[in-house]
């Protein structure tokens, strides 16, 4: 399916729409910020937010266990892939725990965690999480779409791993990797961040959004909403980007 690109007379658009329904709603009644923050009143919070140290240690603390469990959870899906597609006994074994993972509520996760961890570990554990499944179902796709004819003839000639590696595993799995990832990135802000908010670590995103609902401070919730879409959104672009130039790499 083509993935239509986001351009900006879309995004203007849904920005004035933003703009007149917070309009109408200050209008109609007397507290109608409290309800809907505009894209103004956010963005000048979003401003004076950014102006504080404690704005960007928050960022910087939820960045660092959200993108750390999903690097981590990376890691772990490949080379489990790698034994699965090696070992049948292996992904046997994995396939009633990747079925659960992708079928239990994130939330019943994160209420479990809390029973077993810290709260400060919290994030880091469900981002791992929710990105195994993708990445592993797909990085195993990938390990499967590979040439066979290829792999026959690397055998026959006794070419060495690191070369089967580069030229015939990498290239298969890639594509099926960039994908998953994609999709992936989100999952874990989206867990992740949740996480924050119901374990409430000190000094996260999700400590702010919390206190933001609690107090009805509107335009904070969307300032700190459009945070994690900007963080999640270029750390997608930045890893995707090493993910194609590896692509590129190898295809040579």
């Amino acid at each position: 399916m083509k993935r239509h690109p986001i351009r900006p007379w879309a995004v203007l658009f849904w920005l004035l729409a933003w703009q007149g329904a917070a309009m109408a709603l200050a209008a109609a009644f007397p507290h109608g910020e409290l309800l809907l923050a505009s894209p103004v009143s956010a963005l000048v919070r979003l401003a004076s937010l950014a102006g504080t140290g404690a704005f960007w240690a928050a960022v910087g603390r939820s960045a660092a266990a959200i993108l750390g469990g999903f690097v981590l959870s990376c890691v772990l899906a490949a080379s489990l892939a790698a034994l699965s597609a090696r070992f049948r006994a292996v992904g046997e074994l994995l396939a009633p725990l990747v079925a659960a993972v992708k079928a239990v509520p994130v939330v019943s996760f994160i209420i479990l965690a809390l029973v077993w961890l810290e709260s400060d570990s919290l994030a880091l554990f469900i981002s791992a999480l929710m990105v195994f499944p993708p990445i592993y179902l797909n990085v195993l796709a990938g390990i499967g779409a590979a040439d066979r004819q290829l792999l026959e003839m690397a055998r026959v000639f006794r070419v060495p791993f690191r070369r089967q590696l580069w030229g015939i595993w990498l290239p298969a799995v890639l594509p099926y990797f960039r994908s998953a990832a994609s999709l992936a990135l989100g999952l874990c802000w989206k867990a992740g961040v949740a996480a924050e908010v119901i374990g409430l670590p000190a000094g996260t995103v999700g400590e702010r959004l919390y206190t933001a609902k609690v107090y009805f401070q509107t335009p904070d919730l969307f300032a700190w909403t459009a945070v994690i879409v900007a963080v999640s959104v270029a750390f997608e672009h930045l890893f995707l980007a090493a993910v194609d130039a590896l692509v590129r790499k190898v295809g040579r």
